[in-house]
């Protein structure tokens, strides 16, 4: 028995929808590392406030990295599992070596940036395959890190 048996989606439309999730899989988990080195290596004025920013962040994109995986085993899919695969198939790239306030806020906007036109690039595949698990799943990860930027923005811009 396969979960798509049950669930009413075309296993040639979910595929379409796979392929998409793996490459945002792979995308997250460079960015969860990208943050955790952000944690562990930022200095300066806003270490208490950035230090305890990028675990936030890294622990919510642990539990998307967790959601993304599970969506793809539900739709016939194996995600990848090894960061050499993530590399191969991710768009964002290591960022070692940053413990700069700056550099590593500007990183995670435009990270934010990249990760919300991926997930609406994901939403139109789900939508054409009608898999509304994935639309929705991908909405609320949209709306959520919309507001996301906003604040960081608004944190950045600080006189």
């Amino acid at each position: 028995m396969k979960t798509l048996d049950f669930i009413g989606l075309n296993a040639s439309n979910a595929n379409n929808v796979v392929d998409a999730l793996q490459k945002l899989l792979a995308d997250y988990q460079v960015f969860y590392t990208n943050l955790r080195g952000f944690h562990w290596n930022i200095k300066g004025p806003d270490f208490f406030v950035l230090h305890a920013k990028f675990e936030e962040l890294y622990d919510n994109i642990a539990e998307k990295v967790d959601e993304i995986a599970e969506r793809i085993l539900m739709l016939g899919g194996e995600p990848a599992s090894t960061f050499s695969a993530y590399l191969k198939k991710a768009s964002i790239r290591e960022l070692p070596g940053v413990s700069k306030g700056d550099e590593a806020l500007k990183n995670v906007l435009e990270t934010y940036g990249y990760l919300i036109g991926q997930q609406r690039n994901v939403l139109t595949v789900a939508s054409e395959a009608g898999d509304e698990g994935t639309v929705a799943l991908m909405s609320d990860y949209i709306r959520e890190q919309e507001k996301l930027v906003w604040m960081l923005t608004a944190y950045g811009t600080r006189a």
